[in-house]
């Protein structure tokens, strides 16, 4: 798939435009007639310098729209659900916050947070799987202005030089991973941390070989870990994969050490700006010809807490000017997102062809919630480390993956 050079930032004419027409903010909860609130504090982890500007630039949109001065609070991924726990036990939350999509429910089951159909926010035309990430007991307290994901991107003339197509196969992959593999560099990169990180790299294996979470050892399972750890033990991947982060990942692939790599659509303003680089993305191989990839699905939802009075009105103002369909393209290009909304995001992949791919996994993407709801980070803990006993050969998968049955109590 064809790059062009392009700057995934808000522009000032379309921010312009957005805050003077593109947010219609939500009634307020029962049609209280009490005087409004002007300021709100809002926490995300937003804290790197690329999406800490441009979700500035999307607040202060919708600050001028609504009338609500907004203060906000930025913090770094990993302290986010510690710090909403704690506040949520000492009724000390935010009046709006945009976490992790994975967290809601775990947030959602303390009784911290409202449902969105108070503020009249509705979820007409979103993805289903979008809509189910930000639900907990029937209620949706939850939503995402965009979701990431994860794709196959490859290096193009890499691939041309070793007369490699891109695969769309588990077979294909394996094939050209190898062959492109040799002299210490690799076929194939992807992160394999002891994690969620890790784990949310192996979902879209785990998950289109129709494993599911609640049965970690079945035996769909054990193949798609089979499979990941014979590309390791082949050659046609790292063994540094269990030390690498995403980040790592894309290291190695802008360094040409490696021909492919799995990584999220976050990654292409960095791969834009190697301008020698040829870059493609497709989405991620699937055991069978034919089929589609079920990859998890990535992004924040935006929630309002129980905190009373009329900040939970303005609250609402300001998520549904973040959620209106001005906005939402506008974070999307900004950050590299898809759109929450089908027709926004099919358009958009339409306009951003190396968001094409992304856009096309959303249709059978799925929460990791879905399942088993708050239940899902002790399965993911004990599934990463099924993971790295398996790829560093300390357990053969069916023995880790039994373990880590066990481990999950699930």
């Amino acid at each position: 798939m064809s790059t062009t050079k392009r700057g995934w930032t808000l522009s000032a004419t379309a921010l312009l435009a957005l805050a003077m027409t593109g947010c219609s903010p939500a009634p307020a909860p029962g049609g209280g007639t009490g005087e409004a609130a002007t300021t709100i504090t809002e926490l995300d982890y937003y804290a790197d310098a690329q999406g800490s500007e441009a979700w500035q630039k999307i607040l202060d949109a919708c600050s001028r729209q609504t009338g609500v001065k907004i203060e906000r609070q930025a913090i770094p991924a990993a302290q986010m659900l510690p710090k909403v726990l704690q506040g949520a036990s000492s009724k000390t939350l935010p009046h709006l916050l945009f976490t992790d999509n994975p967290t809601l429910q775990q947030v959602a089951a303390t009784g911290a947070l409202t449902p969105l159909t108070d503020y009249g926010i509705a979820t007409d035309g979103y993805y289903d799987s979008i809509v189910k990430a930000g639900t907990y007991q029937d209620k949706v307290y939850g939503l995402a202005p965009g979701v990431n994901g994860l794709a196959l991107m490859y290096n193009k003339d890499l691939l041309t030089a070793a007369g490699v197509q891109p695969p769309t196969t588990w077979e294909e992959l394996k094939v050209a991973a190898t062959k492109l593999s040799g002299n210490g560099k690799y076929g194939l990169a992807f992160s394999a941390l002891p994690s969620e990180e890790g784990t949310w790299q192996f979902l879209p294996f785990f998950w289109s070989n129709g494993a599911d979470l609640a049965h970690l050892d079945s035996a769909k399972s054990v193949e798609a870990l089979k499979y990941v750890t014979e590309l390791v033990n082949a050659g046609a991947a790292s063994k540094s994969v269990v030390n690498w982060s995403q980040n790592d990942v894309a290291d190695q692939f802008v360094a040409g050490n490696a021909a492919m790599m799995v990584n999220g659509s976050w990654n292409l303003a960095r791969l834009d700006a190697e301008t020698s680089l040829k870059y493609g993305v497709v989405p991620i191989p699937v055991p069978q010809k034919g089929g589609k990839p079920t990859v998890a699905l990535g992004g924040e939802v935006g929630a309002i807490p129980a905190t009373g009075g009329p900040t939970q009105q303005a609250a609402g103002k300001v998520l549904a000017c973040v959620l209106a369909e001005p906005t939402m393209l506008e974070w999307s290009k900004a950050h590299a997102y898809v759109p929450s909304k089908v027709d926004v995001a099919k358009k958009f992949g339409e306009q951003n062809p190396p968001m094409k791919a992304f856009v096309e996994e959303v249709e059978t993407a799925r929460s990791r919630t879905a399942e088993l709801g708050e239940k899902y980070p002790k399965v993911s803990a004990a599934l990463a480390a099924a993971i790295q006993s398996s790829l560093t050969g300390q357990q053969p998968a069916e023995q880790a993956l039994a373990q880590a049955q066990q481990a999950s109590g699930s």
